[in-house]
């Protein structure tokens, strides 16, 4: 009727994108709202020392590498969010799994952006907020782990392609 359940193609499934990259960059810059505000004081522990919600800002890229050089990463996440919504445009007729990715990775370039864009100091001179601390890894957000669970299903997907098409 209104769907092919092999191809991703149905009716709803040219919603799917545009419904995770709204409902992830919602869920990143709410929870970054809450962070600013609940995490102010200091740290919370969740298990422990080794996962913690400490609020950080971040004015470099990932990994805090590139720190002060948020205008040029602001520019760069631009041309990278108008690269991937042509990519999940001509992925259309792909399937779901690699429309997902594309979306989950749209969407948390779009969440850190935003904070690049309006958030303190100033327009595309913003920091990130960063929140979520796991034992020796560098603080990171809802954006970010967006961009990685996207990546490794982008990953995935390449990887299998070749026996899925054999």
């Amino acid at each position: 009727m209104g769907s092919d359940a092999g191809s991703g193609h149905p009716r709803g499934g040219r919603l799917l994108a545009p419904a995770v990259v709204l409902a992830v960059v919602a869920l990143d810059q709410l929870t970054k709202a809450w962070a600013v505000v609940a995490l102010a004081d200091g740290p919370v522990e969740v298990i422990g020392s080794t996962v913690e919600l400490r609020l950080g800002r971040n004015t470099g890229g990932a990994f805090s590498l590139f720190q002060g050089m948020a205008p040029i990463l602001a520019v760069l996440a631009t041309v990278v969010a108008v690269l991937l919504v042509r990519a999940i445009r001509g992925a259309a007729g792909a399937d779901r799994w690699t429309v997902l990715g594309l979306a989950l990775v749209l969407a948390g370039a779009l969440g850190n952006l935003g904070d690049r864009a309006f958030r303190s100091p100033g327009f595309l001179r913003g920091a990130v907020v960063d929140f979520v601390s796991v034992g020796s890894w560098p603080t990171f957000n809802v954006a970010d782990a967006a961009i990685t669970v996207g990546a490794i299903l982008l990953v995935l997907r390449a990887w299998r392609r070749p026996a899925d098409e054999g």
